[in-house]
């Protein structure tokens, strides 16, 4: 009886697999097929890309072209004085190559932006470079993806990128502004060499564990944070994005990044540790070196002496205490990832510390200096205000906004404190602008400015780091109680050690990192 169950199951089982492959066959023969057609349409444009390089190299007669993906290249930004450097620097050491920018920037002329970068960075390229003006910049644009930012704009990079190719086919595709979904187009569709040169990481490890605390910040808003399922929902989306990121980016033959926080990551993201390494971007220290680090010293002994003769002068009018007042400056945009919050309540518990008088907390004062890119800024800025009225600190706290070059520098020249609040900040060339002006750095616990930048120069303190309301407060009272010939050391190696980041540096660094895909190209 069971053998007669067995032998009637058999054919019923066959009859089933033959009707689920009838079912099935015509779509694994369309699929092979849509496969095939695809793996010869992309051979096809790989070839006709590859065509319009020989036809464009043999018309001209010249060599090798080099071209930098770069959308915003008017911005004035770090990134911006990345891509000038490198490109002076490429163009003297490589007399026979051209150069190309692929930019976003509209109504604007190659000449203008040149002489742009002439005002803000005092950089003068060596040669003429060709532009090539995309025209579907927003595309890239955060504004234009209310949800699902990090995958909208990667999705809208590979359609600039392709526009970008389309219009011309370099021999080497330099990416300098971290759109890693552009790599594999340049690769494999227009058969170049790449490089990348990443400033963030698109998406982070940190970021993933942001979403799983449910720990609500800048980039993960309160309704996602304080629901578990939407929490879930978005790991896995970050998940999934990670591993196509990952994807992308180890396309790259050749892959610098600006610190060691963002080199881990890369290297976690990209697995690609051959071929990455660290290449510290360029920072302007030099409008900070002709200040003297002694005044502050001079000024403080000079009190000293008048402390010392005020009691046989019987001179009580003016008090006693520090005349001198203490400013605590911060350099930054007024975007939500600087937190201007954390510095106004932690001046606050300052100032709870301070006696009041002229040595006590009137003595302090807290300016915030900052870009307003919109009216979102400025609306930002009114809510910090309104924080200082209501820490009744709004005597003490200064904004400053949009303020030209010379007062910036006279604001850092003449502040006891630099400080920095940024979260995993990748780099931090505020900070380093910071300490070569001579200010004693308080920056976050995090990041560039914990890896790369306050650390020790030849054994020697060169600023202080914290990562809370109450570390800040109690680092501020600890650097204002210094004596000032113990400022002025710390003052002395934070100046010495920033040479690292001078543009001779980047240069040096940028030009053996890009060696080998270059001497390929001069083949």
């Amino acid at each position: 009886m069971a053998a007669h169950g067995h032998h009637h199951f058999s054919p019923c089982f066959c009859d089933l697999m033959r009707l689920l492959w009838s079912l099935v066959e015509p779509c694994v023969y369309l699929s092979l097929v849509l496969t095939l057609f695809l793996l010869l349409l992309l051979l096809g444009v790989r070839a006709w890309l590859q065509g319009r390089r020989k036809a464009r190299r043999d018309q001209e007669g010249g060599g090798p072209a080099v071209a930098f993906f770069h959308p915003y290249c008017s911005a004035g930004g770090g990134g911006e004085r990345v891509l000038w450097c490198s490109l002076r620097a490429l163009m003297l050491r490589y007399p026979g190559v051209s150069f190309v920018v692929y930019t976003g920037d509209q109504r604007v002329t190659g000449e203008q932006i040149l002489e742009g970068a002439r005002q803000r960075f005092n950089i003068t390229l060596p040669r003429p470079i060709t532009f090539i003006f995309l025209r579907h910049r927003s595309l890239v644009e955060a504004g234009s993806y209310p949800h699902f930012t990090l995958l909208g704009q990667s999705g809208g990079s590979m359609f600039l990128g392709w526009e970008a190719l389309t219009s011309f086919v370099p021999d080497l595709y330099v990416d300098s502004m971290g759109y890693a979904f552009t790599l594999p187009i340049f690769r494999y569709l227009g058969g170049c060499k790449v490089a990348s040169y990443v400033h963030y990481p698109t998406v982070s490890t940190d970021m993933l564990s942001v979403v799983r605390e449910r720990n609500p910040r800048f980039n993960n808003a309160d309704l996602i944070s304080r629901n578990p399922v939407l929490s879930a929902v978005k790991v896995v989306y970050y998940c999934c994005f990670a591993l196509l990121y990952g994807l992308a980016g180890s396309c790259s033959d050749v892959i610098m990044v600006n610190s060691t926080w963002t080199l881990g990551h890369i290297l976690s993201l990209w697995r690609s540790p051959s071929r990455t390494s660290v290449v510290y971007p360029p920072c302007d220290v030099r409008a900070f070196l002709d200040v003297s680090l002694e005044k502050e010293e001079d000024e403080e002994e000079e009190e000293e002496g008048w402390e010392e003769l005020r009691p046989e002068l019987g001179s009580g009018e003016e008090g006693g205490g520090d005349r001198k007042c203490h400013s605590i400056v911060s350099v930054g945009q007024f975007r939500p990832e600087k937190d201007h919050r954390l510095q106004i309540r932690a001046f606050h518990k300052l100032l709870g510390r301070k006696e009041a008088g002229p040595g006590g907390r009137e003595s302090l004062r807290l300016v915030l200096i900052g870009g307003c890119r919109n009216q979102e800024d400025e609306e930002r800025v009114l809510l910090l205000r309104g924080l200082c009225e209501e820490l009744q600190v709004s005597d003490r706290v200064h904004f400053k906004l949009n303020v030209p070059f010379e007062e910036l520098k006279r604001e850092l020249v003449d502040a006891t404190i630099g400080l920095h609040t940024m979260w995993n900040e990748h780099f931090g060339i505020g900070v380093v602008e910071c300490m070569a002006a001579g200010t004693i750095v308080l920056a976050h616990k995090s990041g560039g400015p914990k890896l790369d930048i306050v650390v020790p120069h030849e054994g020697g303190q060169t600023g202080f780091l914290a990562d809370s309301e109450d570390g800040y407060a109690a680092a501020m009272e600890t650097i204002l109680s210094l004596s000032p010939s113990a400022r002025l050391e710390i003052r002395r190696n934070a100046r010495r050690s920033v040479e690292r980041f001078s543009d001779q540096e980047f240069e040096a660094c940028f030009l053996a990192a890009t060696e080998s895909l270059m001497s390929t190209l001069q083949r």
